[in-house]
């Protein structure tokens, strides 16, 4: 059996993270999914399709041609133009049936053994993942037979009859290549695996295997999945402190610390939270749970950061609250920059990305910050607040809904 991921796309309703990054390279506590998702696949196969296309250097250059002695074979989806195509791509080098999987799902391991076990046990070479979610109309949406043969798929129905939905893992055979080789694009003018997918259930070929509650899938599909997805992984990390800690830091809970990273005298840290390499943090720093600080950051003096993801390269030097945020990498916020993270209403937050405002469904929700941001000093972002790359905000500014969306990147 061979196995492909899939890490080809943007991710448009994840920008402005994603207008420097393929969606799969977005960090969660303290990884790229795509790295976590690597982790699982080579606990099981030892080597990896990756299929890339926007941005694909920055995946190629991070896992270059191996991972945990697993050999990685990159192949290049020229054009994004839906899933069925970015499998086809696979067609001169797929022999056997293999494994598909989405690259921004996030998944545990136990879910590719359960799968892969189901697939035996019904001695079937096409299959497909799902998963019971509460609203299931934002996604593919699929009925199994008794069987647990699939009799019906459709796309984001708006009176769904099931909550099972297309959790992204896939087991085909080779004849999915001559299957996609006749698609007609769909009215996103992509070609998608589901049309794909209708065929088989025609033939009653393809089986479908439900995800049961004890493993974990979760899609990460807006900005703020980033931090659910955050929080639900380090509630399972173990402590491992590997850089130089002053004896008068507090460090409660399990906590993660990065080699060569300096944790400086009255710095109060409560984990869960992860630290990357080379950084400094403190003195007098509050890092509150279910933080993620990248490589090479600065959190200086009287710095309080509260459930967020910071990326590398990226500095909040002194007397600023970050709450409840994502913050790009190589971004610099000014002494007393300060990012509110909840109305005086509490009110769940309304975020605009591009034209189209998305309510969040959370009640504290801080800043998305893309990379290469500069704050001046007092500055005040807004619950909700997407500001883009390269963005510069001035002294005492205040910033609402969208900033610098037309900015060259």
């Amino acid at each position: 059996m061979e196995c492909v991921l899939l890490a080809g796309g943007e991710g448009k309703r994840m920008r402005p993270l994603t207008l420097t990054r393929p969606k799969p390279m977005l960090p969660v506590a303290g990884k790229p999914i795509l790295q976590i998702n690597l982790e699982v696949l080579t606990e099981f196969f030892k080597k990896i399709y990756v299929v890339v296309g926007y941005r694909k250097y920055v995946v190629m250059q991070h896992f270059g041609n191996k991972f945990n002695n697993a050999e990685i074979e990159y192949i290049e989806q020229k054009e994004q133009i839906g899933t069925a195509n970015a499998i086809s791509v696979l067609k001169e080098k797929i022999r056997n049936k293999f494994i598909v999987m989405n690259g921004d799902i996030v998944v545990s391991e136990n879910v590719i053994k359960n799968f892969v076990h189901f697939t035996d046990e019904n001695n079937t070479e096409n299959a497909l993942c799902l998963t019971k979610v509460e609203n299931p109309s934002d996604y593919g949406v699929v009925e199994i037979d008794e069987n647990n043969r699939i009799v019906v798929i459709e796309e984001k129905p708006k009176n769904p009859k099931s909550n099972l939905i297309n959790a992204g893992i896939y087991m085909f055979d080779t004849k999915i290549f001559r299957l996609i080789e006749n698609l007609g694009k769909s009215e996103r003018a992509e070609y998608e695996i589901t049309d794909a997918i209708k065929i088989l259930i025609k033939n009653k070929e393809i089986y479908g295997y439900v995800i049961e509650t004890n493993e974990f899938w979760m899609d990460v599909g807006k900005p703020w999945d980033l931090l659910t997805a955050n929080e639900i992984l380090l509630k399972n990390i173990k402590s491992g402190i590997y850089g130089n800690v002053d004896e008068r830091v507090t460090i409660k809970n399990n906590v993660i610390v990065g080699r060569d990273t300096e944790i400086l005298s009255g710095s109060y840290i409560i984990g869960p939270c992860c630290i990357g390499r080379n950084c400094k943090i403190g003195p007098n720093t509050f890092i509150r749970p279910y933080t993620s600080i990248g490589d090479n950051c600065h959190i200086g003096n009287a710095v309080e950061i509260k459930n967020s993801i910071i990326m590398c390269n990226t500095n909040v030097p002194h007397l600023s609250y970050v709450g409840d945020s994502i913050i790009g990498e190589h971004c610099n916020l000014g002494a007393g920059t300060n990012i509110a993270n909840l109305r005086h209403d509490k009110a769940e937050i309304d975020v605009k990305i591009d034209d189209k405002i998305i309510n969040s469904g959370r009640i504290k929700l801080g800043a998305i910050i893309g990379d290469n941001v500069k704050t001046g000093i007092n500055s005040t972002i807004l619950p909700g607040t997407v500001v883009y790359p390269n963005a510069r905000i001035n002294a005492g500014e205040i910033v609402k809904w969208q900033f610098g969306r037309n900015l060259k990147l």
